[in-house]
């Protein structure tokens, strides 16, 4: 799941996190015409919530900030599948042109 880590924040409380900024995709989501900001990954996270892995719908709360992505809540499993959805895009830096034409044609902001 990396560069993303899953914590426990408190007892039966998770956060998945990630800083923004640093990742094999900055130059890929500059390119783009976006920052590499925790924004941008909260928008990229919630496009692959609808389309990838629908099942953590409902499951799991954002809370990104201009150098961190944040999602959390009490459903760990939820948090671990968006996690390994997001790495898959955040180490594949390829995917990101055609993700990002999708989303935004689908009305996703991908916030930066």
């Amino acid at each position: 799941m990396d560069p993303l880590k899953l914590i426990e924040t408190s007892p039966g409380n998770f956060s998945l996190i990630m800083n923004a900024g640093g990742t094999p995709a900055d130059v890929v989501v500059g390119e783009s015409g976006h920052e590499p900001n925790g924004y941008f990954w909260g928008g990229m996270a919630q496009w692959l919530v609808r389309t990838q892995v629908p099942e953590v719908e409902g499951r799991v709360k954002f809370d990104p900030e201009a150098g961190m992505f944040c999602a959390y809540g009490p459903d760990r499993e939820a948090l671990a599948v968006l996690g390994t959805a997001l790495a898959a895009v955040v180490n594949a830096p390829d995917l990101l042109p055609a993700l990002i034409a999708k989303g935004e044609a689908e009305g996703i902001d991908f916030d930066d």
